[in-house]
């Protein structure tokens, strides 16, 4: 699949560039896609939910009242979980949620995204640009050039530029990533996705035949 590379301004820069089909012409796997994205939401979980069972509320230490004769349940402390102020029964406790993926899965997956995105015509390249005042402005402007402002929008960079990425940090629905850091869920997460020229020479390195 060839693309025009749009220069900042959304103009035809007159170079065309080929995207690897080992990248962008893969059959999708939609399987692959979910345990991704459920394996990253997984290990975003911090896991401190906690709760007291009756050994650990205070009080209970002496028996309510005796075993018989009182026509009313036995009961051999306050603190039982069946009381108000009591323990919690089988409440939540601490945990790890920590998820692992193969490293082919999770290539899948994110190949998967790129083709379907390529396929229905949601990925645009860029010319290579910098960003020499980090201005939100100015990162702005280039997204209005693209007919992008106020989409949801990914755009992977060649190399980290703090400009471009500052330029960027406060435009909403804008993600910046260094292409080969993106993860499946920001690629799901967008409308469009950005590439600039040289990012895509470094996508097809990343993700070998």
């Amino acid at each position: 699949m060839e693309l025009d590379v749009l220069a900042t301004d959304g103009s035809s820069s007159g170079k065309k560039v080929k995207l690897p089909d080992h990248v962008f012409g893969v059959e999708p796997n939609e399987h692959a896609v979910y345990l991704a994205v459920k394996s990253q939401q997984t290990n975003a979980r911090q896991g401190t939910a906690s709760s007291k069972t009756r050994s650990m509320v205070s009080g209970g230490g002496r028996k309510p009242w005796r075993q018989k004769g009182r026509g009313a349940a036995r009961a051999g402390s306050t603190r039982s979980g069946l009381w108000v102020g009591g323990g919690r029964i089988f409440g939540p406790e601490p945990r790890q949620y920590k998820s692992r993926l193969p490293k082919k899965v999770k290539a899948l997956a994110r190949v998967s995204v790129y083709s379907d995105k390529a396929k229905n015509g949601q990925v645009k390249v860029v010319d290579d640009f910098q960003i020499e005042s980090a201005k939100t402005r100015d990162m702005f402007g280039i997204l209005k050039g693209l007919e992008l402002a106020g989409k949801k929008t990914l755009l992977l960079l060649a190399d980290y530029d703090q400009n471009v990425v500052r330029a960027g940090r406060n435009i909403p629905r804008l993600e910046i990533r260094v292409a080969s850091s993106e993860s499946t869920l920001d690629l799901m997460n967008c409308e469009t996705i950005v590439i600039q020229k040289g990012a895509v020479e470094k996508l097809s390195g990343v993700f070998t035949k």
